[in-house]
């Protein structure tokens, strides 16, 4: 009961039972749902942490033996029990980089297509096609690359390359079909479908209210989705590009199949190589002796550590793509 200024009492309605509890229930259900989420977050950086120090540990004995020059150091040779990361990391690196020269223009380009310019069933039917690709395991891409792609590179492909640009270093050299043009190709077509579904649904996502505002401002079709929707959906694209790029680094079985296991640095894309993820597969197995199985395990030490670095400059890119975005709008 309360006391209004005009001396009237007014009776407040009392509080129905119970309410105490089921707003202390749902609180205990809040508090219960946040701690689960808590424990699945921590989960996954403990995960992650107790990856590095495996990684760490297993490798105590070659990260003594060699020190950082392990990391500069071309020799890889497991008789005499000398080993350096430098050409699987060239390798790495080189095979990555052709696969996303070749993705990055055809992925964007069929994404823009889809999403913007293609009829609607068609642009699904092929999208569905598309994601289809994606599940493909890399042992089958693998046995595409040996009896097509290497074929390919080998006969019509690599002498094509060579007669017109063949006084480039690149391009130099016998052509032996494998080699890290050929995991580069087979690469760019396991990522292909990673760049074109993400940049696809970015595209879509844009608002429809900035592609009519561009055409009443008198821009073409085209016009509105190049200088209008793929800038605004520029972050999102980035990240698809950078999502394929992970896949690249990281890709075992395919590269292994058709690299050519040749520990070098070689100028010409025609040579064969290997790869950090490829020579870890290849040679655990048979790895004999505590250094050459830590030395191993460095690698991919060295391979979590370049991805790690990669993903960094990633997000960094990112968010300045979407501060200036942000800014611009």
């Amino acid at each position: 009961m309360a006391t209004s200024n005009t001396g009237v009492e007014v009776r407040l309605p009392s509080a129905p039972r119970g309410r105490g509890l089921r707003l202390g229930g749902t609180r205990g259900v809040d508090l219960i749902a946040k701690m689960l989420t808590l424990v699945a977050a921590v989960s996954v950086l403990l995960v992650t942490v107790w990856l590095v120090i495996e990684l760490w540990e297993q490798s105590e004995l070659s990260r003594h033996a060699f020190g950082f020059r392990f990391l500069l150091d071309r020799a890889w040779d497991p008789v005499f029990g000398h080993f350096g990361a430098m050409p699987f990391v060239y390798g790495t690196l080189v095979t990555s980089a052709v696969a996303m020269l070749i993705a990055i223009p055809l992925g964007v380009g069929a994404a823009i297509f889809l999403a913007e310019l293609a009829p609607r069933g068609l642009s699904d039917t092929l999208t569905f096609l598309i994601e289809l690709l994606a599940a493909v395991p890399s042992v089958v891409l693998g046995l595409v690359g040996i009896f097509v792609v290497v074929p390919w590179v080998r006969t019509s492909f690599g002498p094509f390359l060579k007669d017109i640009f063949g006084f480039l270093p690149l391009f130099q050299g016998p052509i032996y079909g494998v080699g890290f043009l050929t995991a580069g190709l087979v690469l760019a077509i396991m990522v292909l479908p990673f760049i074109v579904s993400i940049s696809r649904e970015v595209l879509l996502s844009v608002p429809n209210d900035l592609r009519e505002g561009a055409l009443a401002l008198g821009s073409t079709h085209w016009e509105s989705t190049w200088k209008v929707v793929v800038p605004t959906a520029g972050t999102g694209i980035l990240g698809s590009i950078f999502l394929g790029l992970a896949r690249a680094l990281g890709e075992t079985m395919a590269v292994s199949m058709v690299i050519g296991g040749t520990p070098q640095i070689a100028a010409s894309l025609f040579a064969p190589g290997y790869s950090i993820a490829s020579v870890i597969a290849d040679q655990f197995a048979e790895a004999t002796g505590d250094l050459f199985r830590q030395s191993l395990v460095e690698l991919g030490l060295v391979l979590f550590g370049i991805t790690v670095l990669l993903h960094a400059v990633a997000r960094l890119l990112v968010n300045t793509t979407a501060r200036k975005a942000k800014g611009a709008a």
